[in-house]
């Protein structure tokens, strides 16, 4: 069952800004991890040592709990919650001034078994200059909903059941007039007790309708978390990057959804989102007991350039720039290594356990670990401890930058961190 709002307004608008060229805007953070998935901000006005009186701008508390990472689009930011008996998720519209709630509205839900560190509200939502595009499931139906900006209803496409161990989490993202869905779901029998193997897809939808436009079978092993991001080849070509637990590494046609290459790169669970650095593609697998690796593929071709193997982090995602890459470990150890051909420029072990993936903004390097510690070092080729400071509540969600402040989500508030 879909509902459908004709909008009249040309997406030649958000196509300016979310395109094929990938000329994004510095300012602004229109989906999981920013733009392109890269955790790349410009720089933010915190003053270190932090001073919660000089630093918080202002904290927000927010209706249930969530682990949806905060969006933000002008003066407007955008997450969803959830109530802990899974009975709503809520998408939400907060200030990014003042944090006052500008809107919430309420999407019917159920609740369904997860993971102890999942919730029902995990998903980041994608923004463009018209509309906020937010994903959940109650197990049996998976539901991708449009609203505008001022929380109207626009359309609901309704994606069928989500079959997984440990829940839904699945965010969506942008490419021309289309929003994209990796649903990469359970398929191992040994893991499904009785339950029908989850169809595994890409699914891209019309932005302005809803509409299916086209979709990519895939095989199903175990359910799958990563959000695309794009490369652009140097024949001139879009490559959609996507992870999962059955192809590794694959890049398709983000026009149709077919196959351009796949290296099987993974032998266990793709939980992290792609991300491409100076030209190089990351992913990474690994599991709860250990086992985790990075590997550093060509997107030209899909060749495996090199594997990261100790101290390689399962859920949060790789980050770079200027021919540094970085990767924090889940049990908190954090790795610089040359980008290029893999080599180790330093390691150290900085503590806590981490489920968020970290952000560059400017040359800081920023993450929040699970017990709510703020954790800021240098990015650079010598490792530098510049600050770190405690919220007073956990979290498992990435942080996001824009307009020189840095925005935290905990599990039932959101701050505004940097100068007043």
């Amino acid at each position: 069952m879909k509902s459908i709002r004709f909008r009249w307004l040309a997406l030649s608008a958000t196509l300016a800004v979310v395109c094929s060229s990938f000329a994004f805007a510095e300012e602004g953070w229109p989906r999981f991890r920013g733009p392109n998935g890269s955790g790349i901000a410009g720089p933010i006005d915190l003053q270190l040592p932090f001073a919660a009186a000089d630093d918080v701008c202002w904290k927000a508390e927010l209706p249930g709990v969530g682990n949806s990472s905060p969006v933000i689009w002008g003066d407007r930011i955008f997450l969803m919650s959830a109530e802990k008996d899974g009975s709503f998720v809520y998408a939400l519209c907060v200030d990014a001034k003042s944090g006052e709630t500008l809107w919430k509205k309420n999407l019917a839900s159920g609740a369904y078994r997860l993971h102890s560190k999942n919730t029902f509200a995990s998903t980041t939502p994608a923004i463009d200059a018209h509309s906020v595009y937010v994903a959940w499931s109650d197990g049996e139906q998976t539901t991708l909903a449009s609203l505008t900006h001022g929380g109207e209803l626009e359309w609901t496409t309704e994606l069928g059941p989500w079959v997984s161990q440990h829940g839904f989490g699945v965010s969506p993202m942008l490419y021309d007039e289309f929003v994209i869905l990796s649903l990469m779901q359970l398929g191992d029998p040994q893991k499904l007790n009785g339950r029908p193997a989850g169809q595994s897809r890409l699914v891209a939808m019309d932005r302005t309708t809803g509409r299916i436009v086209w979709e990519a079978a895939r095989d199903s092993d175990v359910a799958a978390y990563s959000v695309p991001c794009l490369y652009k080849s140097k024949d001139g070509r879009d490559l959609l990057i996507c992870c999962s637990s059955a192809h590794g590494v694959a890049a398709h046609n983000p026009m149709n959804g077919d196959q351009v290459w796949a290296n099987p790169a993974f032998s266990l669970r793709s939980v992290s989102s792609p991300v491409v650095v100076d030209g190089v593609v990351y992913g990474s697998c690994g599991s709860g007991g250990g086992g985790n690796y990075v590997v550093a593929i060509n997107p030209e071709d899909g060749e495996l350039m090199y594997r990261f193997d100790r101290s390689a982090p399962y859920v949060p995602g790789a980050v770079g720039k200027a021919g540094l890459t970085y990767l924090w470990y889940d049990k908190g150890i954090v790795s610089c290594i040359r980008t290029a051909d893999g080599e180790k420029v330093w390691q150290q072990r900085i503590g806590g356990n981490f489920s968020g993936s970290p952000i560059i903004a400017g040359d800081k390097l920023i993450n929040v670990s699970e017990e709510g510690e703020v954790v800021i070092l240098s990015a650079g080729e010598e490792f530098r401890e510049l600050g770190r400071f405690s919220l007073g509540e956990g979290s498992n969600a990435t942080p996001a930058a824009a307009g020189g402040k840095l925005y935290v989500r905990t599990a039932s508030h959101l701050y505004c961190l940097g100068t007043k």
